[in-house]
């Protein structure tokens, strides 16, 4: 199983937590949006979910990154175990709802934002509303695509790298200056 639903599961990947930092001393907001698919599957429930990421905090903390500022996810699956979580939503990605809500609460404009994945559905909700997009290899990405309750387009990132370090330094560089934009697309 590829899910994390214990923290003996969780694993800080080389780079993440510097990365984190370098984005955080540079002002940035960061904010994790999450399909959890393990809550419509009966695996953990919400309160797990919140438990786990504030595992994952901790841990990156002792590994010297900066707080995140919001974590936000989606626990319901089109085909999901537990009948209160089987719906079609607007915050499962690729839909933009977590991204919006996030964006709505913290003050974001999400069109000088960026949306950093590794899964396809990552890049598409950020095409969805605007934010440029980093697709991260880490082999997820590579991963049969998620369920979706509509037809998907192939993600278009503005950038591809092989992990969070390298995504920090290319938002950092500033290389994305100046070039074209997308139009959003409809969430």
């Amino acid at each position: 199983m590829d899910q994390l639903v214990r923290p003996d599961q969780i694993r800080i990947l080389p780079g993440v937590a510097e990365a984190i930092a370098l984005l955080k001393a540079a002002g940035f907001a960061l904010l994790v949006v999450s399909n959890q698919p393990v809550v419509a599957r009966g695996l953990v429930d919400e309160p797990e979910v919140k438990a786990l990421q504030r595992e994952v905090e901790a841990r990156l903390a002792l590994e010297g990154a900066g707080p995140l500022d919001g974590f936000y996810f989606c626990p319901h699956h089109p085909k999901a175990t537990l009948p209160a979580y089987r719906q079609v939503c607007d915050c499962r990605k690729p839909r933009a709802g977590l991204l919006l809500r996030a964006a709505a609460e913290h003050g974001i404009d999400l069109t000088t934002s960026f949306m950093v994945g590794d899964r396809p559905t990552d890049i598409q909700a950020g095409e969805r509303v605007g934010c440029r997009t980093i697709w991260v290899e880490t082999g997820r990405h590579l991963a049969p695509p998620i369920e979706s309750s509509e037809p998907l387009p192939p993600p278009r990132p503005d950038h591809v790298c092989p992990d969070l370090l390298h995504a920090a330094r290319w938002i950092l560089e500033g290389n994305w200056v100046g070039s074209v934009r997308r139009a959003a697309t409809p969430a």
